[in-house]
């Protein structure tokens, strides 16, 4: 079975806006990366578990590092095509949006 669009293509133009947006994505080789910071060790693990409903929901499962208590490093990459698709774009904006959970 053929893997889905989203991860075989990569809209450069949607990457490149992602990467200028000011929200903290980075381009390291063929992942993306961003850490999160948290008021404590609660606020991580809350966002860890939002971050794993939507890469499920999404059918796409980010690097997920929890550290130093209160900080999340979420890589993302897609192994399938050994380096970055929409499928990666989609997911970052995804995750920007569960950051802080409704009505924090």
């Amino acid at each position: 079975m053929p893997a889905p669009e989203n991860e075989t293509r990569l809209d450069e133009a949607a990457l490149a806006s992602l990467l200028s947006s000011g929200g903290g994505w980075t381009r390291i080789g063929d992942s993306l990366t961003k850490t999160y910071t948290f008021k404590g060790f609660k606020g991580a693990v809350a966002f860890v578990n939002r971050v794993a409903d939507a890469a499920s929901a999404a059918n796409h499962h980010p690097d997920i590092h929890l550290e130093a208590y209160k900080t999340v490093r979420i890589v993302l990459t897609t192994h399938i095509a050994h380096g970055l698709t929409d499928a990666d774009v989609e997911l970052a904006g995804t995750l920007d949006a569960v950051e802080r959970p409704t009505g924090a």
